[in-house]
């Protein structure tokens, strides 16, 4: 079965946020597209999932930006179902609870005078030595915050997303990621109050916008739209095979059908976009290897209670257990759980495909997570009712130096097939968030329609201005201080890809 080019302008591979947006800003456009998804719901990394009345988040998204035209999209389909919230969110080390921001008179309460001069006078000598290079991540750390307040805030949080110490990670990502924040901007910001204070830092930010249902009713609502505007979702659909000759991409292939297009927008992982290409591009050869993610998984705690703790989110930063984050996804709407006597709690595991974790069974990760639930002392064990264990891969790309290899080739590929863009997390390799994912499909719609917007830029200091759609160059700016950059790996053990 195959559908003529003319009934499909465009053909979008992946409906999360980047996939999803470019449909529906095609859409208001009067330009038809098709969006080929293998996952049986949209969302993608954002989506919604639903057990026994319980909404879950994978990951817990903040629908937080700087930049005007994404935010205008968020309220343009949610409207009065984009709920203003307020941020509450803890970290945990050392057997005790810290508010985060950090909050100076707590920290001085639970840490102690004697251990709070040790901490200031670690600050001090890491100060004293302002010449010496920064090249991995604990060496920034150790800077901004001294020796003694790295280990106990930052070490073992950072090493559990990433499977590596923070001396194999890059300083590039703490100097922009965390840029400006040190540990005399945060003890700044705990003595000014307020709840509007420290919009400048994205990771001290106090209210968010979030959908009363979750993320994933922000993206049915899209779907929803661009169908009824002419577009088609197709669930269940794993691309299987890309068919392209020097100059265009010509057709996709989901489940025996084949989709030709004239234009495509993709944001599959970069590795599957590979490996799906025939015939095999000869500048692509050994390109796939280049490409790492690094997993996690999400176990949804069900209890029979009211909201034991008053959190959105909390930042696990013990060794003792293996948890990093737990949501409370009450807490982010009240629409997320069934009733009020009931709870649920997410519980997020840092883990890689085919390790010990992600292979594990689904009972045996409840039991570790519900012993953890007891250990941290945020609820009874004896309270849970249930436990939904869901595995998502790629869920961060690994930036590894391999990577930047990788990325020169695809682009030099994308300039021979110029019909075939980018976009979105996995679909360019980027760790960003949801609105730089919607931005690039944004800018995607808008060079189909004959811009030139060079995606690969949107986080550096350009100006985009075109009739109808202004990105100025402080949105830019802004973006790219909103951004979360991945840690490189500077001592890689792993091959160099061709």
């Amino acid at each position: 079965m195959a559908i003529d080019s003319k009934q499909i302008p465009v053909v979008i591979i992946g409906v999360g946020p980047a996939g999803l947006t470019a449909a529906y800003e095609l859409s208001k456009r009067s330009v038809g597209s098709v969006v080929l998804e293998e996952l049986d719901d949209v969302g993608g990394l954002a989506r919604t999932v639903n057990h026994q009345g319980c909404l879950f988040d994978l990951g817990g998204h903040r629908f937080y930006t700087k930049v005007p035209v994404v935010e205008q999209l968020w309220n343009e389909v949610l409207g009065a179902d984009m709920l203003e919230r307020p941020r509450l969110s803890r970290i945990y080390s050392g057997g005790k609870f810290f508010g985060y921001p950090l909050e100076a008179f707590e920290v001085l309460s639970k840490l102690g005078p004697l251990e709070c001069m040790l901490c200031v006078a670690s600050y001090a000598r890491a100060r004293m030595q302002p010449n010496r290079p920064l090249v991995t991540l604990e060496d920034w750390f150790t800077r901004h915050f001294g020796a003694r307040l790295y280990r106990r805030f930052f070490a073992t949080y950072t090493e559990k997303v990433w499977g590596r110490p923070c001396g194999e990670l890059s300083a590039e990502w703490a100097a922009q990621r965390v840029q400006g924040l040190s540990l005399r901007a945060v003890v700044r910001d705990a003595f000014k109050g307020g709840t509007k204070r420290s919009g400048e830092f994205r990771s001290l930010t106090r209210t968010f916008q979030y959908p009363r249902r979750g993320p994933g009713m922000l993206w049915r609502r899209v779907r929803e739209k661009a169908e009824a505007a002419g577009s088609r979702v197709i669930l269940n659909a794993k691309v299987d095979r890309i068919d392209w000759c020097p100059g265009k991409l010509e057709a996709v292939h989901a489940r025996g059908v084949e989709y030709r297009g004239d234009h495509f927008v993709s944001s599959m992982p970069v590795r599957d976009l590979i490996q799906c290409l025939r015939p095999a591009p000869p500048i692509l050869q050994g390109v796939a290897d280049c490409f790492r993610y690094r997993d996690f998984l999400v176990v949804a705690l069900i209890l029979k209670c009211a909201s034991p703790f008053p959190d959105n989110w909390i930042y696990v930063h013990d060794p003792a257990v293996r948890v990093g984050r737990i949501q409370n996804y009450g807490n982010w709407s009240s629409e997320m759980v069934p009733d009020a006597s009931t709870t649920c709690l997410g519980f997020e595991y840092f883990c890689n495909q085919g390790d010990e974790l992600w292979s594990s069974s689904d009972e045996a990760i409840g039991k570790q997570a519900r012993q953890e639930l007891g250990r941290i002392g945020l609820g009874d064990p004896a309270l849970v009712t249930d436990a939904k264990v869901l595995r998502v891969p790629k869920a961060y790309p690994v930036y590894d130096g391999n990577h930047e290899r990788g990325l020169a080739r695809v682009r030099e590929f994308l300039e021979t097939v110029p019909n075939l863009q980018l976009v979105g997390r996995n679909g360019m390799h980027r760790y960003n968030n949801q609105d730089h994912s919607m931005l690039t499909a944004m800018l995607a719609v808008r060079n189909i329609l004959g811009a030139q917007f060079d995606l690969w830029k949107v986080n550096v200091d350009d100006v985009y201005n075109e009739k109808g759609f202004t990105l100025t160059e402080e949105d830019i700016r802004a973006l790219e201080a909103s951004q979360p950059l991945v840690p490189r790996q500077i001592k890689s053990g792993a091959a160099r890809c061709a």
